[in-house]
């Protein structure tokens, strides 16, 4: 993100009654002493118990679920901007880590319809924003099932206090489903916690004179009267803040690179110039990035501008980032395309485990900001690091952007201090044994969730250095930590 700086079966156990004898005819020993050893132990009963109401986030407690991990969203809305009313039908696929009675997904407002878990009708209720779902029989661990939630309702923004007003937005042409650290909880059901990443399936069906756009790769419109409805497929694992759905009228630009489909997307309520030259170099500024950080982990380019005064930032939605119009006010900005183009590497592909360690995000992304200066003769690297060190406020040295609290995480620390903290290691470590974690980081943890625990093993493994006492004081003092002096 770039802020405007502002079933399984059950077996039954049959017990045999008696024992058929027969005149004349001895059993063999064998028979005879199960037949005359008592009746066989049954097999102790499963226990089966409701899924956690979180998935265990220290900042956020109530986001996600626990008990089990889903692997697949197939999520089939249909919106008419005119009343304001959504209804949706999203099939799950999951697994089941414990033996479970129930068990939880986010969903906040819309009404419930129906559910059905494998097939079979299941009770649901609602507490606040969390759906609780008790299927017919348990689940037991280790199995997969699949739910299938059917709902409708006039969908409503989330407030909270890390980055105000997200979730789904109306807006005069449309909506804008977006936001972080959630957001998909308004518009679908979901275990909304990136440390349970899916793969997705998104129809968007709309009027037929607007656009709906959403993540990964577009597989066609289907007409029908008055009614057009999008369909795409993200087949990477994605975290669930990261989906994304803009529908509007828009200036849309399609294309192939590489054989994989770019679909582009201005607002017509942002006047044609430096948003839609800056989002044109989506492809020059990703090729660049790879030549850093290894291959482009997914199937699809792309990015969307939007003109909404409620979204004053840019959000790294996987493969097609969306951008707030006001980053263009000044002219062209391939600055925060190249931010958030970074974070399809670090924190798309490669996404957090928890919250607290939202540098892993920011910071790699405000690096990449920095090398992507250099690269086009802006700056250098070391330029903009001595001019952050030398001018950031006292705030970012008194935050630890690896412990930034709820309140700073998206704060300056984490982006600024964020970015000087690689830099930092960079120095330490040497040109490189640096890009080689970059792209080992990249590799070695594509489609999955680390920790910053992860990044220093990984970092101390590569460079054969031990770098403990460096992070502790770039993610965690409350001073300025010294200088780093190139080796």
């Amino acid at each position: 993100m770039t802020v405007a700086r502002r079933g399984g079966r059950r077996w039954l156990g049959l017990l045999v009654s008696g024992v058929l004898l027969l005149t004349g005819c001895g059993a063999p020993d064998a028979e005879r002493a199960a037949t005359t050893s008592g009746p066989p132990t049954p097999t102790a009963a499963r226990s089966f118990a409701p899924g956690a109401p979180g998935a265990g986030d220290a900042y956020f407690p109530s986001y996600g679920n626990g008990g089990y991990d889903v692997a697949h969203y197939a999520v089939k809305v249909r919106y008419d901007p005119a009343t304001d009313r959504l209804s949706g039908t999203t099939t799950l696929r999951a697994t089941a880590t414990a033996n479970l009675s129930a068990f939880n997904l986010d969903l906040a407002g819309l009404t419930v319809r129906s559910v059905t878990v494998d097939g079979v009708q299941a009770r649901h209720a609602r507490t606040g924003d969390e759906l609780v779902i008790t299927p017919a029989a348990g689940l037991t661990s280790g199995n997969g099932f699949v739910a299938e939630i059917r709902y409708d309702g006039e969908p409503a923004a989330l407030k909270n206090d890390v980055l105000g007003e997200g979730g789904w937005l109306h807006t005069s042409d449309g909506a804008i489903a977006l936001g972080q650290p959630e957001s998909a909880s308004t518009w679908f059901p979901v275990n909304d916690h990136p440390s349970d990443k899916a793969t997705y399936d998104v129809e968007i069906t709309v009027p037929k004179e607007l656009t709906a756009v959403s993540n990964g790769v577009p597989k066609g419109r289907t007409i029908r009267g008055d009614w057009d409805t999008w369909t795409w497929s993200e087949d990477a694992p994605m975290a669930s803040y990261l989906a994304t759905v803009v529908i509007g009228k828009f200036r849309v630009t399609t294309g192939e690179h590489k054989g994989r489909p770019v679909f582009s997307a201005v607002s017509t309520k942002v006047a044609g110039g430096a948003p839609d030259r800056s989002i044109a170099r989506t492809i020059e500024v990703a090729d660049y990035l790879e030549s850093v950080f290894g291959p482009y982990p997914f199937d699809a380019y792309g990015g969307v501008v939007v003109a909404d005064d409620r979204i004053r930032y840019a959000l790294e939605t996987q493969t097609r980032p969306v951008y707030s119009a006001g980053f263009f006010r000044q002219g062209d900005n391939t600055g925060v395309v190249a931010h958030e183009l970074a974070h399809q590497w670090y924190g798309d592909s490669v996404s957090l485990a928890k919250w607290q360690d939202i540098w892993l995000n920011e910071g790699l992304a405000t690096y990449a900001e920095w090398l992507w200066a250099e690269h086009a003769g802006e700056s250098t690297v070391q330029r903009t690091f001595d001019q952050k060190y030398a001018t950031a406020p006292g705030e970012v040295w008194r935050t630890p952007p690896g412990k930034p609290g709820v309140s700073n995480l998206f704060g300056q620390s984490v982006y600024e201090r964020g970015g000087m903290t690689v830099h930092a290691l960079r120095v330490a470590v040497g040109d490189s044994a640096f890009f080689t974690i970059l792209r080992t980081w990249a590799a070695e943890r594509k489609n999955g969730n680390a920790t910053t625990a992860d990044f220093v093993a990984l970092a101390e493994r590569i460079s054969g250095k031990k770098l403990g006492r460096l992070f502790g004081a770039w993610l965690y003092d409350t001073e300025r930590p010294a200088r780093p002096k190139p080796r």
